[in-house]
């Protein structure tokens, strides 16, 4: 299977108004890939207003990742690719990551940033085959999974 009926569609773009039924996919997937990290609708939607780029990535109908670009801040963009366990090397993550970074390494971005969760061994493989060099493992305060803070300087 190749990705030829692979598609990325912008959440809250073409028609889809306020993002909501987009907006509830694009979670869905946030919540599954990174459930230590799993949002509220509301909560999705504020990043929205904070101006992140929100995509879901489909196999024809088929909901199979999604992506989160946040804006631009001292020269670096932070990329997120999500792919669903279960459409995991078959090409998508590759498509997304291609399709998101394309735009997002604007004039003046210099590196650019993805964070993983630790026990994601799929996503980190994926960040540093990208070229993507750990930065930094941490817990946050009062919480006991690991993230990974990868970079790619340009």
């Amino acid at each position: 299977m190749g990705v030829s009926d692979f598609r990325v569609v912008l959440v809250g773009g073409d028609g889809d108004g306020d993002g909501g039924g987009a907006l509830e996919q694009w979670r869905y997937v946030h919540n599954v890939v990174v459930p230590p990290a799993a949002m509220t609708f509301e909560e999705a939607r504020e990043r929205l207003a904070r101006g992140y780029r929100l995509e879901n990535a489909y196999d024809g109908d088929v909901l199979v990742g999604c992506a989160t670009v946040r804006p631009v801040v001292d020269g670096v963009v932070t990329v997120i690719v999500r792919v669903l366990p279960g459409y995991r090397g078959r090409g998508f993550g590759t498509a997304l990551y291609e399709h998101v970074v394309g735009y997002a390494c604007v004039p003046g971005v210099e590196a650019v940033e993805t964070c993983v969760l630790g026990v994601n061994e799929d996503g980190l493989r994926f960040a540093r085959r990208y070229g993507f060099a750990e930065v930094e493992r941490y817990v946050l305060d009062g919480e006991s999974d690991e993230w990974v803070d990868l970079r790619l300087v340009l």
